[in-house]
């Protein structure tokens, strides 16, 4: 399928071909067939991506600050690799289109249907793209007397229907509406169908005369004079019960302004983005509210809502982003003489394979625009095929020696770490790269040099000539496609964790005694350099051992799906995994029993907590991890104690060593080195040569376990048996 795709790195925008997006459970495949482009919102993602890497730094000195942080904890080098790989990543543009269902994804049987008109919304989600992926409750049905091109306003006159319900409106009250755009005007239609008063202003005259045409009451030019006297000869000198802000400026203006215009305890609706300077004084001697509208409504930024499908309570919340949605469209209807209208705000149409000239008319602001309509074929027409696959293997192929390699997922640690590395393999063979999104695919497909790339996982399953396969999707997802890839005999690298319960857990390993094929865990720690040289330091020493872990994780955002339990599991199973499997290395014993305890978690998911390991022989290992203290402080520290040898590690940076009253220093780095590198050499080696596997697999199945356990022990409170 061809997308609209744009680089973070320069802002160049193309119009490429894509592997096809792929329905899946709670989404709908919709065919779109139109898409509009907000000349507003759009420019301003355009504008940011071309600018230098200074301009966005001085645009967003908020992740300026993190990049320093991760410099400072990390290194440079991987700072630079991580900022790098997530400049490289290509933007997806649109949010607001219309087409047909071509798929209807499980749990959404009999609620929508093929072939159903419907406008979908979401940034990253309704793109500007022949085929697009939507979640439930971003879709609202089309009637059929509105057609496609009126159908994609459907996402603009959410946001400005927001607005106006923010504003708390009733019969007969004076709304001013300043800014004349799409938002504006479609704003200005929604408060006349809600029985208002309105007024537009604006610094354009064709965009008055066009708010007159959809019955604003008074349409007055900024630039012609002193709008007030006017509104206030309108108002009986009282001044405006609701003023909705929809202009686009770094100023203050539209805020002075609205103060101006607006009756004592007046409610402004700030829609669009502008400058926020106050003129206090004016704005408390009105008593005067402020109220940001969240774009198309209730469930906006909520992952749980989007991408999740939770319902928010009919009771308590009567209008989310998706009754918005359904509301904008329905009444777009021509059953209703007073409807809303949007065809008289189209000024261009531009066929799909023009997109890039529309932009470029967008963004150059070549001509006077407004509504920018992309049209799609209408005609029904094959869907490309999931995978573009070459007939013979380059580079070898499978022969013995090789490692011919199918890749499921390619996130920002995936394109950072894990795919650079492999790329420079001379073992690999990388044949078929599989992503949820087909941009994504195609990306990392020219990134990396893959031979192919798709949707859809039964590409690297059914493909003889792959041996071994790279697992980097959500967590919720690795048990699964583990135990597939197992069961199609395929060497398989799993990033952790490996499972998020005991069912999952078992299915992995029956799907691995089933087969000669071997499976490895994303454990990197156990091949760090600094770690295995502890570890045998600590061999060396003889004993019982005692190992200290201190994570010093840092706070998650809170959109971070690890937050989720049903997609990450929590950073418990998610991060914690990493330093069970870190302390079963160092004290190479079984572990016996997992015992955890938590501080009482005021927000978010439980990120503080100690875990206590009890080993066969006696061993013991304590893991404080904790998400309280500053990024700018060490992340991880390890300490071991056994036969009279104190061994410490911090950061994977550098390591000291204290035995018969002396310290040395035996290793130090300029960088930190978790081990990625050897952990991916390692797989690679094993698979070329036909086995066994580079870490004990029933090791890395009992730090999964254990893992799990901890949760176990959390639950009821008291120890687990392993």
């Amino acid at each position: 399928m061809k997308q609209v795709v744009q680089s973070a790195r320069s802002g160049k925008l193309a119009l490429k071909e894509v592997p096809d997006a792929r329905v899946r459970a709670g989404h709908l495949l919709v065919r779109t067939r139109a898409s509009l482009i907000s000349a507003g919102t759009e420019r301003m993602v355009v504008e940011f991506a071309r600018k230098s890497l200074a301009g966005k730094a001085k645009a967003r000195p908020d992740l300026v600050r993190k990049v320093v942080d991760k410099a400072k904890r990390d290194g440079i080098g991987a700072t630079l690799r991580a900022v790098m790989a997530r400049l490289d990543e290509p933007l997806p543009l649109g949010y607001s289109a219309a087409g047909e269902v071509v798929e209807v994804g499980a749990g959404l049987e009999g609620r929508f249907r093929v072939g159903q008109r419907v406008a979908v919304a979401g940034a990253g989600l309704a793109n500007h793209a022949e085929l697009n992926a939507v979640p439930e409750n971003l879709c609202a049905p089309v009637p059929d007397d509105v057609n496609w091109e009126e159908a994609c306003f459907g996402t603009l006159a959410a946001i400005a229907m927001n607005g106006v319900r923010l504003l708390e409106v009733q019969l007969g009250d004076v709304v001013a509406v300043i800014g004349a755009g799409l938002v504006g005007q479609l704003a200005a239609q929604l408060l006349d169908l809600a029985g208002c008063r309105v007024i537009v202003l604006d610094y354009n005259p064709a965009r008055l005369e066009l708010a007159r045409y959809g019955r604003a009451e008074l349409a007055l030019d900024l630039g012609a004079g002193d709008p007030v006297p006017a509104i206030m000869d309108l108002t009986g000198g009282r001044g405006c019960d609701g003023i909705l802000i929809a202009a686009a400026t770094g100023t203050s203006e539209p805020f002075d302004l609205a103060a101006e215009i607006a009756r004592d305890r007046a409610r402004i609706s700030l829609v669009g983005h502008t400058g926020t300077e106050l003129d206090y004084r004016l704005f408390m001697k009105k008593e005067l509210s402020v109220v940001v509208s969240r774009s198309y409504g209730p469930g906006r930024y909520d992952a749980d809502y989007e991408n999740r499908h939770v319902k928010y309570p009919l009771g308590f919340v009567r209008w989310t982003e998706t009754r918005n949605l359904e509301e904008s469209v329905r009444l777009m209807s021509r059953r209703r003489d007073h409807r809303l209208a949007v065809e008289q705000m189209i000024t261009h149409r531009f066929p799909f394979a023009d997109a890039e000239k529309a932009y470029a008319m967008v963004t150059g602001n070549t001509e006077p625009h407004l509504g920018v309509i992309l049209e799609y074929a209408g005609e029904a027409r094959p869907r490309t095929p999931k995978l573009r696959t070459p007939v013979a293997v380059s580079a070898g192929g499978a022969k013995a020696g090789r490692c011919v390699l199918g890749v499921i997922g390619a996130g920002t640690f995936a394109r950072t770490v894990l795919l650079p590395r492999l790329k420079k393999m001379d073992k690999v063979v990388l044949r078929t790269l599989v992503t949820q999104r087909g941009i994504s695919a195609d990306h990392s497909l020219a990134a990396f040099g893959f031979a192919g790339a798709g949707t859809d996982e039964a590409a690297v399953f059914d493909d003889p000539e792959i041996n071994a396969v790279l697992i980097t999707t959500p967590h919720s997802t690795h048990a699964d496609l583990a135990a597939r890839a197992l069961a199609a005999g395929k060497n398989v690298l799993v990033e952790k964790p490996l499972a998020l319960d005991r069912e999952q857990l078992n299915r992995v390993i029956r799907a691995r005694l089933g087969t000669d094929a071997f499976l490895q865990v994303g454990f990197n720690r156990r091949f760090a350099p600094l770690a295995v040289q502890a570890r045998d330091r600590l061999a060396a020493a003889g004993g019982t051992r005692f190992v200290l872990l201190r994570v010093n994780a840092g706070a998650l955002p809170a959109e971070s799906s690890l937050n989720a339990p049903e997609e990450g599991g929590g950073r418990i199973l998610g991060e914690l995994c990493h330093f069970v499997d870190l302390a079963r290395f160092l004290v190479g014993s079984d572990i016996a029993s997992v015992q955890a305890a938590a501080a009482a978690v005021k927000q978010g998911t439980c990120d503080d907590l100690t875990v206590s390991l009890r080993f066969a022989d006696g061993s013991l290992a304590t893991i404080a991890y904790t998400a309280l203290g500053d990024t700018a402080y060490s992340k991880e520290l390890i300490e071991g104690f056994a036969g009279g040898t104190v061994v410490t590690v911090n950061d994977f940076r550098s390591m000291t060593v204290t035995s018969g009253g002396r310290e040395t220093k035996p290793g130090r780095r300029m960088e930190q080195d978790k081990g990625h590198g050897a952990e991916l050499k390692a797989f690679v080696d094993a698979v070329a040569a036909g086995g066994p596997a580079p870490a004990d697999e029933a090791e890395l199945v009992q730090s999964s376990f254990a893992t799990i356990a901890v949760l176990e022990s959390l639950q009821r409170g008291g120890p687990v048996d392993l």
